[in-house]
């Protein structure tokens, strides 16, 4: 069951529209093929009634009332009345699970409680509802007050009652008590189906819902990424693998849109997916290292069968201080662009130069970085840029130092100008100018431009065309920083300027 619009929408500071929640049920049976989708809580609002009424509407036109349940509560029966009239035809009844919240929370005794239930349960078929029943609480009171729990077990495992619900309330059990608490339930009531309902405190959400279909729960509950109180529940793409791959058991979901569904509820929740979040994260199927990137190639040595593929996404090959060369011709191989060995060698060596400076590099990047490091690079390296400082205050004009070494002889000067580059610039031309007594190229165009799909803070390339004793001709710098992919530019003009003109 999913419960991402009810449980999950308990997450703190989420709040789905009505058109939102409609959009989600209809992702969840209809592209994920759930089969059963809390969708509510009963009398929270005439809001809600609203949006409830409107799923069940849409749910019965399209064959999907069936999977339509709401949280109700023993509230003389005003829930059931609820949930009768927004046409759903399951109610989730909520009783109390441990002593200590039947006679704290309602003042009661076991015996009492179980005459409200019993007489709720009574008035739900009356109005046509199926219902499912929660223990609230149960996880500690199957610890603290198993007598509880069998005395409430034992007066109503004969009530026309679908499914108990098992919840770990307040996410306190391990998966070795999961495993013991769910499996002394299975044994001592077999004719009955229990659920199993996780929350995360200690992030062991999804191996509690391993340990409890181990065990024989007939079905658990999940949200989407994870969402829910507190820490959240249990994600349903983990908990789909884990059922998938390590129980071996089918589900008839279609894991191939998981990734597809997160991304929208995601968006429609305005929480962020954790980028390394099991299954549905941006980073989990991205290869960092080189080494993984050369035995994939040689066999899928570092391949699991947590396959990207499966829930529509593809492998990737992280761009970085750690890529090798496997990396980069994965990435390569991707865009269609085919390199020599020692072009793959200084496309690589420029990759890691960037991602030392914690620069994110991407695969859009790589043609720039090709059409930097292979296209635009001068044969001849005479001219050197040994270093610069660029000042800029408020008030005062733009000021840069500038040292650099020509065919062996260091020079400097320092000039202002109307920005840094600018202020770069005029050193350069009293280096030439002044100093060496040569002309100096004229600037006739500028261009920056980021590669579409790529990261703002890792790549910019700076075009500049130039003039110069009526040639013209153009040099690219690619750099993070904009200033200085047009000073790496300008090294490549100069460079130019000495080998051919």
């Amino acid at each position: 069951m999913d419960t991402t619009l009810r449980d999950g929408e308990q997450t703190s500071g989420v709040g789905f529209t009505r058109s939102e929640k409609l959009s989600i049920f209809k992702l969840l049976v209809e592209e994920l093929h759930i089969p059963r989708v809390e969708v509510a809580s009963a009398r929270v609002s005439p809001r809600e009634f609203e949006t409830v009424k409107r799923i069940c509407d849409w749910a019965r036109n399209n064959g999907h009332l069936e999977k339509v349940e709401v949280l109700g509560f023993i509230d003389n029966c005003q829930s059931n009345k609820w949930i009768a009239e927004t046409g759903a035809t399951v109610i989730n009844l909520l009783c109390k699970g441990s002593e200590r919240h039947c006679s704290a929370q309602l003042g009661k005794t076991v015996k009492e409680h179980i005459l409200d239930v019993k007489e709720t349960i009574a008035d739900a078929k009356a109005r046509g509802l199926k219902v499912n029943l929660y223990l609230e609480d149960w996880s500690n009171g199957i610890k603290d007050s198993p007598e509880f729990v069998f005395e409430l077990m034992d007066n109503l495992l004969d009530e026309p009652v679908e499914r108990f619900m098992l919840p770990d309330t307040l996410g306190i059990l391990d998966p070795n008590e999961t495993y013991d608490y769910v499996k002394l339930m299975v044994k001592k009531y077999p004719q009955l189906r229990f659920d199993f309902h996780a929350h995360n405190d200690y992030d062991m959400a999804t191996s509690n819902v391993f340990a409890a279909l181990l065990v024989g729960a007939s079905g658990v509950h999940c949200t989407i990424n994870g969402l829910g109180e507190r820490a959240g529940n249990a994600a349903l793409s983990s908990a789909i693998a884990v059922i998938h791959d390590m129980l071996q058991m089918k589900t008839g979901i279609v894991e191939t849109n998981i990734n597809y569904v997160s991304r929208i509820v995601a968006s429609y929740s305005g929480v962020a997916i954790p980028p390394n979040r099991p299954i549905i994260g941006e980073n989990v199927f991205t290869q960092c290292a080189g080494v993984h990137a050369d035995g994939d190639s040689k066999g899928s040595l570092y391949t699991t069968k947590l396959a990207p593929e499966r829930f529509g996404r593809t492998r990737e090959y992280a761009l970085g201080k750690l890529s090798g060369k496997a990396n980069i011709r994965k990435n390569l191989e991707s865009l269609g662009l085919e390199l020599s060995d020692a072009n793959i060698e200084k496309v690589t060596q420029r990759v890691i130069e960037l991602g030392d400076k914690k620069e994110i590099v991407t695969q859009e990047d790589l043609p720039f970085i090709v059409t930097d490091v292979v296209k635009h690079q001068p044969r001849t390296n005479k001219i050197r840029l040994i270093n610069y400082q660029l000042s800029l205050t408020q008030g005062l004009r733009p000021t840069s130092i500038v040292k650099i070494e020509i065919n062996g002889k260091e020079y400097m000067e320092s000039s202002v100008g109307d920005g840094q580059y600018d202020a770069f610039m005029r050193a350069l031309k009293k280096i030439y100018k002044g100093q060496r007594r040569r002309d100096f190229p004229t600037l006739s165009n500028y261009m920056v431009n980021i590669p579409p799909g790529g990261k703002t803070d890792a790549l910019v390339q700076t075009t500049i065309h130039w003039e110069f004793k009526g040639h013209t001709f153009k040099t690219m710098g690619l750099d993070a920083d904009q200033t200085e992919a047009a000073i790496k530019a300008t090294i490549k003009m100069l460079n130019l300027v000495e080998e051919y003109i």
